[in-house]
């Protein structure tokens, strides 16, 4: 293989290579981008919700769930940032690499052209070439050589356009590279900010747990309404779905179809199925919020060795806001619970969202409703500048992680 075809060669791979870097380092810092700006986003609605709680000057559980929300915004930014950091210290290595290959590259081209330029020289005359030509011993020798001083001819032009090229190469990513160590800096820099942020936050959620144990029997009375609320919320779920699924097989059975489960018409099969192809990108309840209570069990923020269970999660959100449905369905009850207040529960197919804490309900059972339809407006507590909803996800009697399902806002 000729010097031209190597060198050819050469500058494909490496320029795969850039394409390839360069593509997954745009998606990388993209997709860090839009996850800085969510958290970011995050943050700054937690401050303003805080802001509101803290107008009660006492202070609160809920003040305490929404600081601890914020820490957690606020740790998964620095990891964002730190991520960041890796990819630009990547980045730096790669162009600190890929300038050395120019260099060397460019060092290579420039000296292959130098003797070029003087075997040019040595063999300036055209009386030469020609000479060379008609020494050959035949004329299949002569054509070859005619064809070699046009090759050679086309080769140091070739080599002209390659070193500038490489040159113009070599220019970037230097600019590139000096770019790409400015933008570290900034990383740096904002990292370091948010680690004192996140440190002085951190102290202040110890000083209000310690403030909040001091007050362990109303925590205590309040927790104990809290489970009570749930488990009235829990049975009325359960008795609506039991007899929507008796209903189902009811009518299943009239039409000559004896299956188990839940029973569903096609129309209600394909909604489960839309529904169920829609994880990950459900609208959330609210038009913005913060989770200040996940599913599952977990330890109580403040009473050492209590565990406490969420059916759902509950989402912190401004005064006045209107619950939306998550997706299309049918109302299947309006209930009013004790402690959760006025509540809807939509049916999806085999699905089920439930949203809690309604104050005012713009809905009835038996209501069509489409994606992201108001149904209510929220409670907001007198005196504790608290306004949540609280949204479950059934399949079946089989309670659901909504976080699973509701989009990252």
């Amino acid at each position: 293989m000729s010097k031209f075809n190597k060198h050819i060669l050469g500058c494909l791979a490496i320029i795969c290579s850039l394409f390839f870097s360069l593509n997954t380092n745009a998606q990388s810092k993209n997709d860090l981008e839009a996850k800085k700006k969510l958290l970011q986003k995050e943050i700054s609605l937690t401050n303003k919700l805080l802001n509101e709680t803290r107008k009660n000057k006492e202070l609160s559980l809920d003040e305490l769930l929404k600081l601890k929300s914020k820490i957690n915004a606020r740790a998964g930014l620095i990891s964002a940032l730190n991520a960041e950091l890796r990819m630009y210290n990547n980045e730096i290595k790669k162009n600190t690499d890929e300038i050395a290959f120019l260099q060397n590259d460019l060092s290579k081209l420039k000296e292959e052209y130098a003797k070029m330029i003087y075997y040019a020289y040595v063999h300036k005359g055209s009386f030469e070439k020609i000479m060379f030509v008609f020494a050959s011993n035949s004329f299949n020798q002569a054509y070859k050589r005619l064809k070699y001083i046009q090759q050679y001819s086309t080769y140091r032009k070739s080599q002209a356009k390659n070193i500038v090229k490489t040159q113009e190469s070599l220019k970037q990513k230097i600019t590139e590279l000096d770019q790409a160590k400015q933008e570290k800096g900034a990383i740096i820099s904002l990292e370091e900010q948010e680690k004192q942020k996140l440190a002085v936050e951190q102290v202040e959620r110890e000083g209000a747990v310690k403030q909040l144990q001091g007050k362990e029997q109303e925590l205590k009375q309040e927790l104990a309404k809290k489970q009570a609320a749930a488990q009235k919320l829990q049975k009325a779920i359960q008795k609506i779905i039991e007899d929507e699924i008796r209903k189902a097989r009811e009518a299943a059975k009239k039409a000559g179809n004896t299956s188990k489960g839940f029973p569903m018409t096609p129309e209600a099969l394909k909604l489960s199925n839309s529904f169920a192809a829609n994880k990950g990108k459900l609208p959330w309840p609210v038009m913005e919020g913060v989770i200040t209570d996940r599913f599952g069990q977990h330890p109580h923020p403040v009473l050492t060795g209590i565990v406490i269970n969420n059916n759902g999660i509950d989402i912190s959100t401004t005064k006045g806001a209107i619950a939306r449905a998550i997706f299309d369905g049918e109302v299947s009850s309006v209930a009013i619970i004790p402690g959760e207040g006025k509540v809807v529960m939509i049916r999806h197919g085999e699905y089920l969202s439930v949203y809690s804490y309604m104050t005012e309900v713009f809905v009835k059972k038996g209501d069509k409703v489409s994606t992201k339809q108001h149904l209510g407006v929220l409670v907001n507590e007198s005196g504790a500048s608290k306004t949540d909803v609280h949204l479950e996800i059934w399949k079946g009697m089989t309670k659901l992680n909504p976080e699973y399902w509701i989009f990252r806002k």
